[in-house]
């Protein structure tokens, strides 16, 4: 059991005896009023992403998920295909499963997933991946006075805003949590 206030994206919980996936929570404070946790989230069995309000005291069950590594070997129509690194066996995983960790996947990239009942509940990257930038707009000459941010499309085909000195075929670091351009890739 843990409170409220701990839910976290990504969190497996059961809600109302039925095994769901936090996809979004934040803590809600309004002036003199009591705080909550307002949260969105997947029930797995059915698939529908509901919002759900909790008290900050609320204690949630937090049913017992085996963490596994994998490795992600390439993309199947709407399945992905990943490898188990010590038995080498292959598994297909849902769309649904992988989410938006999809736009950051790319092959050979480690992977932990999560299984409740052998059934895989969760699909987790590292926070930070290293991808190479395939285009960017070309640097205008004497536009460095202000740090003005631009687009950049990555290998995987995922666009994110970078600052004005990354070209093309750069390898960049990006937090796969929000998204955002955080260094160089050393």
């Amino acid at each position: 059991m843990i409170k409220a206030v701990d839910l976290r994206k990504g969190r497996t919980i059961l809600h109302q005896g039925q095994l769901a996936v936090v996809h979004e929570a934040s803590h809600v404070a309004k002036g003199n009023k009591r705080s909550y946790m307002q949260t969105k989230i997947k029930i797995l069995k059915s698939g529908n992403i509901t919002e759900v309000r909790f008290r900050v005291d609320d204690l949630i069950e937090v049913p017992f998920v085996e963490s596994k590594d994998y490795e992600y070997l390439y993309r199947e129509g709407e399945h992905y295909v990943v490898m188990d690194l010590e038995t080498y066996d292959q598994i297909r995983v849902s769309s649904d499963v992988v989410g938006d960790a999809a736009q950051w996947l790319r092959p050979n990239e480690k992977v932990a997933c999560q299984f409740y009942d052998e059934q895989m509940v969760a699909f987790d990257l590292p926070h930070v991946v290293v991808l190479e930038v395939t285009e960017t707009p070309p640097v205008v000459k004497g536009a460095t006075a202000t740090n003005q941010p631009k687009d950049a499309i990555l290998e995987t085909g995922t666009r994110i805003r970078v600052p004005a000195f990354i070209e093309p075929g750069e390898r960049v670091c990006v937090d796969t949590r929000t998204g955002q351009y955080i260094e160089r890739a050393k």
